[in-house]
């Protein structure tokens, strides 16, 4: 391990392979995804079009310009941007969004505003959300008359409490 520039370790080259993931320019203008640091997880999407979010829960699809393949056992999850969420009260309406390996359309961001009194306006350009790109297990459903007992039980809900 070496250390980088923010002190947190960061793994000698060699480490996982990257995921590749095929990439269509629906807008040749709009910047690539790409990571703010080596090691980041999510990769910055950014608005392909400019458009304005009312306050007190104005809401708005915003394209990347861009289409994606990912591989089969991946997806992706559209997250939001931490820093427009605490400057700002904007972030992703159905977060995580969902992108599955099938999916060919435009990745397109549904961005609402939470702000009591400011609307916010996307500019074209901005960095609007995260891309993050996960294998997952597909799930094989088994019915069974009883599930087998656990410590957590049925509790859910706020089950364990504040503290």
């Amino acid at each position: 391990m070496t250390a980088a520039d923010d002190g947190v370790e960061a793994p000698e080259p060699g480490g996982p392979a990257p995921v590749r993931v095929l990439l269509r320019r629906l807008d040749p203008a709009v910047e690539l995804p790409g990571a703010a640091r080596p090691g980041d997880a999510g990769v910055d999407l950014r608005a392909s079009h400019d458009l304005r979010l009312a306050a007190r829960g104005g809401r708005g699809v915003v394209g990347t310009g861009l289409a994606v393949a990912i591989p089969w056992g991946c997806c992706g999850l559209v997250l939001p941007r931490s820093g427009l969420a605490r400057d700002h009260g904007v972030t992703c309406l159905n977060a995580p969004g969902l992108v599955d390996a099938g999916y060919r359309g435009e990745l397109q961001v549904l961005l609402v505003n939470t702000d009591p009194k400011a609307a916010f306006d996307v500019v074209r350009g901005e960095r609007i959300a995260q891309l993050v790109v996960v294998a997952f297990a597909a799930p094989e459903f088994v019915v069974v008359d009883e599930l087998p007992p656990s410590e957590r039980g049925e509790g859910g809900w706020g089950h364990s409490g504040r503290a």
